[in-house]
Parts: C-alpha cells; structure tokens; sequence
C-alpha cells in the first residue's frame, strides 16, 4: 500500500530558507555580480544593495519585510484615518 504525503497548501509559493525560490536566485545572481564588482573594482555599493535587498525579502508567514514597511508607511503616511467623535 502506497501512501501519498501532501503539503497543506498546493497553491503556496516555493521558499528556499527564509527567501521565496525568485528572490533567492536575485540575490544569488547579485551576490555574484557584487563579489565580481568588489574584486575587481573595489565597489562596495552593489554588496550593500545586495544585502539590502537580502534583508528587505525576508519572508515569514506571506508577508516580506518589505511588505510590513508598506503596509506601515500606508497606516501612518499616506492614507487618511478615519475617526469619529461623540
């Protein structure tokens, strides 16, 4: 007897570590182009942006770091709150 184990959630996206499987080839493909361009240019701009990058796709239960910062900066910045006063 065959028996067949399922994840709960088919339709999830793939994740690698704590990146989804795009955001961790990005940052290995900049990982790679920033180790190029410190070696033989000795910038370090593109290792920063990398790291950036690296930490702002950071995914824990669907949501990125980058999310959180959005959804923030609309509560607190750009959309207006409603109140009411009786």
């Amino acid at each position: 007897m065959t028996q067949y184990l399922y994840p709960q959630n088919l339709k999830a996206t793939a994740i690698l570590w704590l990146w989804g499987l795009r955001d961790f080839a990005i940052l290995g493909v900049a990982a790679l182009l920033s180790v190029v361009a410190l070696v033989q240019l000795g910038w370090f701009l593109p290792a920063a942006l990398t790291l950036c990058y690296g930490f702002l796709t950071i995914r824990m239960d669907d949501a990125t770091v980058l999310d959180f910062l959005k959804y923030a900066v609309r509560y607190f910045i750009s959309t207006q709150q409603y109140y009411e006063w009786r």
